[in-house]
């Protein structure tokens, strides 16, 4: 005999979620970058299903799930990505079996995507710039935004990065910054003096006042209740410019990552150099970077090489 959903409407999104990540977090000793991500994962997962009119994850089926991967594809991220957010889904659903909240897994069926070599999306120069001059400086928010917009582009940090950076890691002086990467892996990325300049800004005329006694610690980007911004926090920022901007590609936080690096071998950076900056283990992650460009590298050869033209 299969449940009723209806019977578990008490159980709302926030209140499963909670219950799994307290499970997966004391029960199967996950680290916190893990709960991270299963946490965005199924926050967007209920953006969605509140989009369908779904009051719950226990209503999703198989359908629904597909179509959400279908709209996750849709936005752009790539196969990897979605292949990521079935295993959390898995995880999830085999954790309501486990409390009898449901009989079957319906992301048992679910295909993982195909991983072709579809390289990732970049910006050109003149779209980074209309993002960034997208915020509105003369509020509080519009400050801190576009401080985030200038970092991310500045210095090609990951989310994770950017929202776990601490007072004591901008070192405005030295222009650089100091990041703890995957693994907890130290680098110094250097600070470009725009991106400086609007740090500053932010953090003598806006962050005090987002400043909550006891709450903020020392995170530099707070949200307007005086907390650490979230990853969703970030990509909606991101999102919300770019459409602001008029561009019609699918942007989030990991595109200014790509750009950065693109625009660095564009002019002519060291390979090596740009690893270092990206915190890349193997080089072969950033020789990805140089197939983005094999355009411009055309260019440069028919215009400068000596038989170019024969």
């Amino acid at each position: 005999m299969s449940m009723n959903p209806s019977q578990y409407d008490f159980d709302k999104f926030s209140n499963l979620r909670k219950h799994f990540l307290n499970f997966i977090e004391l029960e199967k000793g996950l680290s916190l970058n893990t709960r991270l991500s299963y946490e965005f994962d199924l926050k967007r997962l209920a953006e969605f299903l509140q989009m369908n009119d779904i009051e719950n994850y226990i209503q999703a089926d198989k359908i629904l799930l597909n179509d959400f991967l279908l709209y996750l594809s849709n936005l752009g991220l790539s196969a990897s990505s979605r292949t990521r957010y079935i295993s959390s889904l898995r995880v999830f659903y085999e954790f309501l079996i486990l409390g009898n909240k449901i009989e079957t897994n319906p992301t048992e069926s679910l295909e993982l995507p195909r991983r072709g070599k579809k390289l990732p999306i970049t910006l050109s120069f003149p779209e980074i710039e209309k993002i960034l001059f997208s915020p509105d400086t003369s509020t509080l928010a519009g400050i801190r935004d576009r401080a985030i917009l200038e970092l991310f582009y500045s210095c090609g940090l990951r989310v994770s990065e950017l929202i776990n950076l601490r007072s004591v890691n901008i070192l405005i002086e030295s222009a650089v910054v100091r990041v703890f990467g995957k693994g907890s892996k130290e680098r110094l990325v250097p600070l470009g003096s725009h991106a400086a300049g609007w740090i500053v800004q932010y953090l003598e005329n806006a962050r005090p006042l987002f400043y909550k006694e006891g709450k903020s610690q020392d995170y530099i980007f707070l949200n307007q209740r005086g907390g650490k911004l979230s990853r969703m926090g970030i990509w909606k920022i991101v999102e919300r410019y770019s459409k602001m901007s008029g561009i019609e590609k699918n942007v989030h936080p990991h595109t200014f990552r790509h750009s950065f690096a693109t625009h660095l071998i564009e002019g002519g950076a060291d390979l090596r150099a740009v690893q270092e900056m990206m915190g890349h283990s193997d080089i072969s992650s950033t020789q990805i970077y140089t197939h983005i460009d094999r355009s411009f590298l055309q260019e440069v050869h028919k215009n400068f090489h000596p038989r170019s033209k024969f």
